[in-house]
């Protein structure tokens, strides 16, 4: 069975929502420049929103080309049990960042084929997570991208992105077998988390 992620966790109602139907993992988005991205969050609205979250849904801190030692202090702070880059973070970023935090490391491939796959799995991270490419944005865009590029022998786990609604998750379950499914805009309306919405992927995902 696929592990669920609901990222872009941002008010109290959400926790409420995740802690009722019990995700595998939330995100909490970060940056140091503000308002960089619609649903990034500060430090201390993050450390407070983790204090409710109920055990054992696991937090992922989600970066894009963050300087390293904003990741490190979020770390050490014990706000997130994850990192996600999910910008153009390269190995000698990632092992850096590796030797000095504990925190398992997702590596977010923006997919335009199968060869980047492969190499993307040589890179010095625990997991991977493929989602859907854009020109103007790192991701959340709500497209989803051609699975049949995706290997069927790829070794490392890997985190499903991009455009996974009600409807697609089932196909998207039986066709690739992710680790974790990773949702955040489906499961919205006008911008926020919606219990409904977050109720009907999470039973969709756990029925496959």
């Amino acid at each position: 069975m696929s592990k669920i992620k609901i990222c872009g966790i941002t008010r109290i109602e959400d926790v409420e929502i995740v802690n009722e139907f019990k995700p595998d993992f939330i995100g909490f988005i970060f940056s140091v420049s503000e308002e960089r991205f619609r649903r990034q969050i500060s430090v201390l609205k993050a450390k407070k929103l983790r204090s409710m979250l109920k055990v054992p849904i696991k937090a992922v801190g989600v970066f894009v080309d963050e300087p390293i030692e904003f990741i490190e202090k979020i770390c050490n702070e014990g706000i997130v049990d994850f990192v996600q880059l999910h910008g153009k973070e390269d190995n000698s970023y990632i092992q850096n960042l590796s030797e000095r935090v504990k925190t398992p490391i997702i590596k977010a491939v923006h997919v335009k084929s199968t060869e980047q796959i492969y190499e993307a799995q040589k890179l010095c991270c625990q997991y991977l997570l493929l989602d859907t490419a854009y020109d103007d944005m790192a991701g959340g865009g709500g497209k989803n991208f051609n699975w049949e590029i995706i290997p069927r022998d790829l070794e490392k786990p890997f985190f499903l992105a991009g455009g996974l609604n009600a409807d697609n998750i089932p196909l998207a379950v039986k066709k690739v077998n992710p680790y974790c499914i990773d949702l955040s805009s489906s499961v919205e309306t006008d911008g926020f988390k919606d219990r409904k919405k977050v109720e009907e992927v999470i039973e969709k995902v756990r029925k496959v």
